[in-house]
């Protein structure tokens, strides 16, 4: 028990980490602000290109989808930080992470934004029409509020997922916060750092994964 203790929950080494592992928590905050904003943004586009009535559009869109709900995110992360160097665009690793993470999330937000989006009456389309709303007016103003509300658990339990996500970064060696735990890992060669960032996504997660049950239970879903 006392090698477990000193292993794996030795306060004064977590101490001694937690400046590096609270530098790497700032930067998955920072990623994670850059990232589920413009992710949600871009589902948003996605899912308007999904119900056009150009087959064009609705294709290209279905096959960006399906694309990047496939490739693995940490495959997507590797082609796009080490392959596209060969072909002469290289970017920072804090570019390559958003970019990655960007069309990954924005293939899943789409989908959940489209489910929401047909789950709304086409009577709800034709009486905001029969007012004299254009399709746009009746989308922006009748539409997507009745959907965003109908997928609310969805897009916030897949938020849930974009936060986990993070820690996959490391492998193009961006500081977030797994990252750096592990930095400090190999400095006390202790476990104790793994441990507190563990006990870091547990604090700012499990409220949220609540909060998706309650949710869920309201909406009835």
């Amino acid at each position: 028990m006392e090698i477990f203790l000193f292993q794996f929950l030795n306060f004064d080494i977590m101490r001694q980490a937690w400046p590096i592992i609270f530098g790497g928590a700032q930067m998955t905050l920072l990623l994670c602000l850059a990232v589920i904003p413009l992710g949600l943004a871009g589902g948003l586009v996605v899912a308007t290109g999904s119900i056009s009535h150009a087959r064009a559009l609705r294709l290209i869109t279905k096959a960006y989808v399906d694309f990047f709900r496939a490739v693995p995110p940490l495959v997507l992360l590797i082609v796009i930080y080490s392959g596209l160097p060969f072909a002469g665009i290289r970017m920072t690793p804090f570019t390559a992470v958003c970019i990655a993470f960007l069309l990954n999330a924005s293939s899943f937000y789409g989908e959940i934004f489209r489910a929401g989006i047909e789950s709304v009456g086409k009577g709800q389309w034709e009486a905001a029409r029969s007012t004299g709303l254009t399709w746009l007016q009746t989308y922006r103003h009748v539409v997507l509020p009745q959907a965003s509300r109908n997928v609310l658990p969805d897009l916030v339990s897949n938020t849930v997922e974009v936060i986990k996500l993070t820690s996959i970064a490391s492998v193009v060696s961006f500081t977030e916060l797994l990252y750096a735990a592990d930095m400090a890992r190999s400095v006390t060669y202790n476990t104790s750092p793994i441990v507190l960032a563990a006990f870091l996504y547990l604090i700012v997660l499990w409220p949220v994964v609540r909060l998706v049950s309650r949710l869920e239970h309201r909406l009835g879903h």
